[in-house]
């Protein structure tokens, strides 16, 4: 618990998978809901809500996948930090 108030363990990764659920479901329900309206379903409006049901929630899997990077390089950059600390200086 300490290490949470210490800021060195992130609880932001788990916030990214969070916010890629309900950026997919947003997507399909913003799809849907493209579809769906209009006047009488316009071949228009059906392609645009096919695309983002399709295409959405892949972007904002790719944008998720770029944050979590960000702090998987953190932590290996941490670790190396503490392997080099923990060596016995060379003579």
């Amino acid at each position: 618990m300490s290490d949470f108030w210490a800021f060195r363990t992130m609880v932001t990764p788990v916030i990214i998978q969070i916010l890629f659920w309900i950026g997919a479901i947003t997507c399909l329900i913003v799809g849907l809901v493209s579809i769906f309206s209009g006047d009488h379903l316009m071949t228009r409006h059906v392609f645009k809500g096919i695309m983002i049901i399709i295409l959405g929630p892949i972007v904002v899997r790719i944008y998720c996948e770029i944050l979590i990077v960000i702090f998987r390089i953190n932590e290996t950059l941490t670790e190396i930090k503490h392997a080099v600390g923990q060596r016995p200086p060379e003579a």
